[in-house]
């Protein structure tokens, strides 16, 4: 078993700027450039930087939402970026991301049991309607939410519930990372203190390792 769940070696990622009719490039913006760490099992790792100075685009990078324009991104010795889409597709299923707004990375159509079962679904790993409340219903107690709630919409909770029913989404192809993306900025600092403390329990409970982006 590799120490190192994560390693990521002189990683860069630049976005294109575009100018005129044919929008050619005329420069890069270096949002990444050449940043190098290891994330050990079951350890955090805090990310902590400017706004601006590319801690999320690493992030998201190490999510898979971005390719990165060099350097090598690793996931428990797998380099992510090099595998075919169902590859990284079924690698990604080990690693979740949890949004810095958490009223924004919620679809405020549909009730909060079928945004948490979303992974559930994609993967097709409930065999019944059944298996997939109950499974549902677990996730939302493990987060301090009341399993009542579960055909509610986003607008009827709280900034601390919302973030609640983002990490329970996230928790639910029981990953080994979770990415932080500023987790409990957003929210009154009272609330954040109960976030953190959650994200605590669960690291303990669940053996997980933290990639905690704060500003």
């Amino acid at each position: 078993m590799n120490d190192n769940l994560v390693v990521i070696q002189n990683l860069k990622k630049h976005f294109p700027i575009y100018a005129g009719v044919f929008r050619r490039t005329v420069g890069w913006i270096k949002a990444v450039d050449g940043i190098s760490f290891n994330i050990p099992r079951g350890k955090t790792l805090g990310l902590v930087g400017e706004s601006g100075c590319g801690k999320t685009t690493a992030g998201r990078t190490l999510a898979g939402l971005y390719q990165p324009s060099s350097g090598t991104v690793s996931f428990d010795g797998i380099p992510i970026h090099s595998l075919s889409r169902r590859g990284l597709s079924q690698v990604r299923r080990r690693f979740q991301m949890v949004f810095q707004d958490p009223y924004g990375s919620l679809n405020p159509r549909i009730p909060i049991g079928s945004i948490i079962a979303e992974g559930l679904d994609i993967h097709k790993l409930c065999q019944s309607r059944q298996e997939r409340r109950a499974a549902v219903e677990e996730l939302m107690e493990k987060t301090g939410l009341d399993a009542a709630w579960i055909n509610r919409y986003a607008h009827e909770f709280s900034g601390g519930q919302r973030q609640r029913i983002g990490i329970a989404r996230a928790l639910a192809l029981k990953p080994e990372l979770l990415i932080l993306d500023e987790p409990v900025s957003a929210l009154d600092v009272s609330i954040q203190l109960q976030i953190l403390e959650l994200l605590n329990s669960l690291k303990a409970e669940l053996g997980l390792t933290y990639l905690f982006i704060a500003h």
